[in-house]
């Protein structure tokens, strides 16, 4: 305790025992009666949550305050001359809990005690209990070994716009779709110089389709970040979104497991978010949530100073223009998912459940197809790179109409014209031998 602490406690004490001092003597039975008097009242002890002095403690103190000649310091706490050391463990076994804590520094502290009584380390007559350990542990700082070291944390900013997007998803508001109230979650990006939000929009899911349909979005607004930073959560963790970014020239990175401080930017403006834009949003649908969410992004947030940069993070991301890096025309397709198939000997792929017909060409051949789910008349088909256009759906009643020539392959169409096939001998030939 400090001076101002140690003085309080002393006057406490002389409180209690002025009666038995402020007198020359007292006989034995004023003096027992004074005794229960104050044993058995309620007191308001200083820096304790006890209520009740006993009588030995009494006694004490008048015996330290006569023998000081009446000095109130002597009623001072008394710092223990054992600090540090356990009075309900001996030496040997405080060495041995020691030594077992370091041994197993994940371990409980009631795993702690049945190991020590299992490996009989407690010395005869020691009774280890919870309090007693976790006092001793505490005392010693062996609490927490399995935090290891303090990490090396430091506060950081990219030098210029686009070098370093965070992303990171955010439960938002109930609203109505599907005549049902539905949960809502926000997919947000910032950069990291400016502050900036490429894009933000609330979705009905957190899965990887509505994080790609944002990220486009984003690429599209703001142009192409060097590094993407994100969090371990499935979507993020996709082999297609790798696909994705890798193709677009973007660095993917994950923060470390339950390490949430690196994305601490993008923590802050969901914070903004949830504080300042959530609470005056009196609307119901999708549609409605995002419009504002929109019109608040572009004409309060972008346009606000920020307090970490000391400009608007519009300002500040359009301060250097020069630096950033445009979307291609075909973003869309950099979005395509991958797939690979072989072609099968009648010309066929199947892909999510549909046929489709590929050049003869690639007949036997592993072959790389790019294509949008919502989109499956659009499959392009690759091999050793090169582009062989995009496959048609497979129509068995056309093809059931579709011979072809033994001799060069050419595909023979039975409602063509005669005329079509050197001078219709080749299309009489078919027609009298189907």
């Amino acid at each position: 305790m400090n001076e101002a602490k140690n003085r309080e406690v002393g006057i406490f004490r002389f409180g209690v025992i002025h009666d038995f001092v402020s007198v020359p003597t007292l006989d034995w039975g004023e003096q027992e009666r004074l005794l229960k008097e104050k044993c058995d009242r309620k007191w308001t002890i200083p820096y304790s949550s006890r209520t009740r002095l006993t009588r030995s403690t009494i006694l004490r103190w008048i015996k330290r305050y006569k023998d000081s000649n009446g000095n109130l310091e002597s009623l001072y706490p008394v710092s223990r001359s054992d600090q540090g050391v356990s009075r309900g463990m001996d030496e040997e076994t405080s060495l041995a809990l020691i030594g077992l804590r370091k041994e197993l520094p994940k371990a409980t502290v009631p795993v702690l005690i049945e190991t020590m009584e299992k490996r009989k380390l407690v010395s005869p007559g020691v009774k280890l209990n919870l309090p007693t350990v976790y006092r001793f542990l505490h005392q010693h700082n062996l609490m927490n070994l399995k935090q290891g070291k303090p990490i090396d944390r430091r506060k950081f900013e990219v030098e210029l716009p686009n070098d370093l997007w965070q992303s990171d998803v955010m439960h938002g508001p109930l609203v109505e779709a599907q005549g049902k109230m539905k949960k809502t979650y926000l997919l947000a990006f910032i950069d990291d110089h400016s502050r900036l939000v490429p894009h933000g929009q609330f979705y009905l899911s957190e899965r990887l389709d509505s994080y790609l349909d944002a990220l486009e979005q984003a690429l599209l607004k703001r142009g192409l970040p060097r590094k993407l930073y994100l969090d371990n959560g499935p979507a993020f963790r996709s082999k297609h979104l790798e696909h994705v970014t890798a193709s677009l020239g973007i660095a993917l990175i994950h923060a470390r497991p339950y390490k949430p401080q690196g994305k601490g930017k993008i923590e802050r403006f969901f914070r903004t978010v949830r504080m300042q834009f959530l609470p005056g949003f009196k609307g119901k649908l999708l549609e409605e949530l995002n419009e504002a969410f929109e019109l608040w992004l572009d004409n309060i947030y972008h346009q606000r100073k920020h307090s970490s940069t000391g400009q608007s993070p519009f300002e500040r991301f359009t301060a250097h223009m020069e630096c950033l890096r445009a979307a291609s025309k075909e973003l869309r397709d950099f979005f395509r998912k991958p797939a690979r198939r072989r072609v099968a000997k009648d010309r066929t792929i199947t892909l999510d459940g549909k046929l489709y017909e590929a050049p003869v060409a690639l007949i036997g051949k592993q072959v790389q197809l790019l294509y949008h789910e919502n989109r499956p008349e659009r499959v392009e088909v690759l091999y050793n790179q090169k582009s062989y256009g995009f496959l048609n759906l497979l129509d068995l009643h056309i093809n059931a109409r579709v011979k072809r020539d033994k001799n060069s392959g050419t595909e023979v169409n039975l409602s063509d014209p005669p005329s079509k096939y050197q001078g219709g001998e080749l299309w009489a030939n078919r027609r009298r031998n189907p």
